[in-house]
């Protein structure tokens, strides 16, 4: 008998509704331990023939999706939804509610996310229309998509870059994931940036003397990050963080305990040296993440770190991490006070020759927005390439008011 699963989805007001929305295909809620967990390893089959594709450990996905472990759900409603065909399921969908996201942009949006498909353009509108009546019934007007189970996680669909493995903490998704959205009467919302760097050579010079004189000018002074103050550097994070992207298309502010949840997660792989903070007279005003691409070794344990028992996934992991020579950017931050004074070249120059100095080759930067100029001009002039693309999708399910 399986096990119920802790209660994630909408009040009895808003019930949860059935699809039935394609010819033998049904979409039923997750309401079972062993619903989860099947929704959990869909994944793995739809992808076990893609090379590109990293699998996640199944232990991190169950504790993304437990509401007892993951912050997201103090105030996030997410509810977990199957298709099957003839007894087999065929795709997997999460129709979500952040009040968070709706009450700092005056909003009235549901997302979807989780979503997994076969390439079958029925099966996912049935599982589409799911989340789309699932939002609707909680009053919203448009739904977004995918996010899970927000921005400040993995979105979006892959649209460009399906032969690069997707770095730590971003997403892969196939292809035909575009068609079947767009057949479902999505439509795009915003393209998100990622940016590939190689630091085997030099900086540009004219670069570096900018970098060197903006950093003399405002007095800047760097250090890396104190493990033994790991804490204190998060707060510190978080409300540069805050602060920095609150006029940003798509941002949501993290909570302080899905801030310390990121923080304990990335102690375990950083590098402290490659935490950056920029200071003026003694007040941190701007700062850098880059941590390893710990997905290179993730993709030795194959999602799990133990089979039949035996640490063998961990082993492999742990081994592959003494090896990594790339690492992502994943995040930089200016006070609003401080911006357009090129403090991010500071920042980005130091990254760099830390980086060097680790005998690093290079890796990823992002996302970024595809419209934020401010952002993405500067990390061209660093010599990043473009080599990634992601798309939003949304869908009107109302007129707005």
């Amino acid at each position: 008998m399986s096990t119920p699963v802790p209660e994630v989805a909408a009040p009895a007001a808003t019930a949860v509704p059935l699809a039935v929305a394609a010819k033998d295909v049904t979409v039923t809620p997750v309401t079972t331990a062993a619903d989860k967990k099947a929704f959990i390893l869909f994944q793995y089959e739809v992808y076990k023939n893609e090379p590109a594709f990293v699998p996640p450990l199944v232990m991190e996905r169950e504790l993304v999706l437990d509401p007892k472990k993951n912050p997201w759900f103090k105030f996030g409603t997410m509810q977990l939804f199957l298709a099957r065909r003839g007894g087999e399921i065929v795709g997997r969908i999460a129709a979500i509610d952040d009040p968070r996201y709706n009450e700092f942009h005056g909003t009235r949006i549901g997302w979807f996310g989780f979503f997994e498909c076969i390439n079958d353009a029925g099966v996912a509108k049935a599982l589409l229309d799911t989340a789309e009546a699932w939002v609707k019934a909680r009053g919203h007007l448009e739904i977004l998509g995918p996010a899970s189970p927000s921005s400040n996680n993995e979105w979006g669909f892959l649209l460009e870059g399906f032969e690069h493995e997707p770095a730590i903490l971003m997403p892969w998704t196939p292809k035909y994931y575009l068609d079947l959205a767009e057949a479902a009467g999505y439509a795009k919302v915003k393209d998100l940036f990622a940016w590939r760097i190689d630091i085997t050579g030099e900086l540009p010079a004219k670069i570096a003397r900018v970098a060197d004189k903006v950093k003399e000018r405002e007095g800047i002074k760097m250090r890396p990050a104190v493990m033994k103050e790991w804490d204190r550097e998060v707060r510190i994070i978080k409300d540069i963080y805050n602060s920095a992207w609150e006029k940003n298309w798509g941002f949501v502010p993290m909570t302080d305990e899905e801030f310390d949840q990121l923080g304990k997660d990335l102690k375990m792989i950083l590098n402290t040296d490659l935490v950056l903070f920029a200071e003026v007279n003694g007040e941190p005003v701007g700062f850098c993440i880059t941590v390893p691409d710990a997905n290179q070794a993730i993709k030795k344990a194959n999602g799990r770190l133990t089979t039949f028992g035996l640490p063998i996934g961990l082993v492999k992991m742990m081994l592959e991490l003494k090896r990594i020579k790339a690492g992502r950017l994943i995040a930089l931050g200016i006070r609003k006070e401080y911006r357009k004074r090129g403090i991010d070249s500071v920042l980005m120059k130091e990254t760099f020759e830390v980086g060097k100095k680790l005998g690093w080759t290079g890796g990823e930067i992002g996302w970024t927005l595809e419209d934020n100029d401010m952002v993405n001009r500067p990390i061209e002039l660093f010599g990043a390439k473009k080599y990634k693309k992601y798309r939003v999708y949304g869908k009107q399910l109302a007129p707005k008011n």
